[in-house]
């Protein structure tokens, strides 16, 4: 089964005057995270921050972009992993590994 795990930010880091997401700590933890998923990885990225943002909207035969996020909240999808994992127990240990390596919260969805 495939899983996607979202890497949500609360913002704080923006806060705090960082321009990047992730501590070089928090960097580090990951990396060693990561290369404990070996074959499980299906694909995995950090994305901007959502000031970089465009929303596209073609509904209606109507074209539109609006710079900016689709919603304007303090947590916001700062990466992600999508990963091919034996069942949903084990997805919810991995989530948990992957919280705990880059001290945010993780979303985690199956993929349908």
């Amino acid at each position: 089964m495939q899983f996607l795990l979202n890497v949500i930010d609360d913002g704080q880091s923006q806060v705090a005057g960082r321009t990047a997401s992730a501590t070089q700590t928090e960097s580090d933890a990951v990396d060693r995270f990561n290369a404990t998923l070996g074959d499980a990885v299906v694909f995995a990225a950090g994305v901007s921050a959502p000031a970089d943002a465009t929303v596209v909207d073609g509904r209606g035969g109507q074209e539109s972009h609006t710079s900016g996020p689709a919603s304007n909240t303090p947590g916001y999808v700062a990466g992600f992993w999508v990963l091919e994992l034996a069942d949903a127990e084990t997805a919810l240990r991995t989530a948990t590994e992957a919280s705990a390596a880059c001290n945010r919260r993780i979303e985690l969805r199956p993929i349908l």
